[in-house]
């Protein structure tokens, strides 16, 4: 059956109008929206089958304004457990580049670690595996902005360093400082999920301890100037080199 667009007009306060958009079928087709006694928003609707639809909106008047929401298409409670649909395949470059990306950036934090091991120091640990994953696969997504990862890496860092020399090793200083975390990511607007395993990681372990606050900076910074600098890499060559 063809459509066409077409609208409703609703009145409002002092001579305003509104114009609410509406396909409707071409042949003899009427519909009309107005409120009922309950204040609800209904939409009745005749198709040229003169069989009659009505759904109500659930929607009340504030001043001038119409504030409705429909439930007629509510989504499934499912829906959360299926895959999103992607506007296209991914092509072999799109899946190659993020993936090499992932294995030089571990490559070379593994190479850094094994410098500075004798120094009791390491920055080759599991949460650089979720960092990789965030700036290479999703380079555009918000949690992967350099200004998110620097302020969230540091800060949760920090927070590990201060729930520990409060709270001392143990479940409370764990609950703390990832409380603290999220506190931190959402008040500075640096919402990075992968930071919150930095304090866990401090608190329980025991290598990282003689660090300090110096643990925010290395690996807390060190590691992001590192992720960053492969990320540049890895977006130039899904831009330039497509296959």
């Amino acid at each position: 059956m063809s459509q066409m667009s077409s609208g409703i007009v609703c009145g409002g306060n002092m001579g305003t109008t509104y114009m609410l958009p509406l396909s409707l079928p071409t042949s003899s087709s009427f519909a009309s929206l107005c409120f009922n006694k309950r204040k609800e928003l209904v939409l009745d609707y005749w198709a040229h089958s003169n069989s009659n639809h009505k759904y109500v909106l659930k929607g009340r008047r504030r001043g001038n304004w119409i504030v409705a929401s429909s439930n007629v298409a509510s989504p499934s409670i499912w829906d959360d457990w299926k895959p999103l649909k992607a506007p296209s395949t991914p092509s072999l470059s799109d899946i190659l580049w993020p993936s090499a990306g992932a294995f030089a950036a571990m490559a070379i934090l593994g190479k850094v670690d094994q410098l500075v091991a004798p120094k009791g120091l390491s920055i080759a640990f599991a949460p650089m595996g979720a960092v990789s994953t965030v700036l290479f696969a999703t380079p555009t997504a918000p949690s992967a902005r350099k200004y998110n990862m620097f302020m969230a890496q540091v800060g949760c860092a920090a927070i590990g360093v201060l729930a520990l020399t409060i709270f001392g090793p143990g479940w409370l200083a764990r609950s703390a400082s990832i409380a603290a975390s999220v506190a931190y990511m959402i008040c500075t607007s640096s919402l990075h999920p992968p930071a919150a395993s930095l304090p866990l990681l401090f608190i329980d372990g025991a290598k990282f301890h003689h660090l300090n606050f110096w643990y925010a900076l290395f690996p807390g910074a060190a590691s992001c100037i590192l992720l960053s600098l492969v990320q540049e890499v890895v977006v130039y060559l899904k831009h330039n080199f497509k296959f």
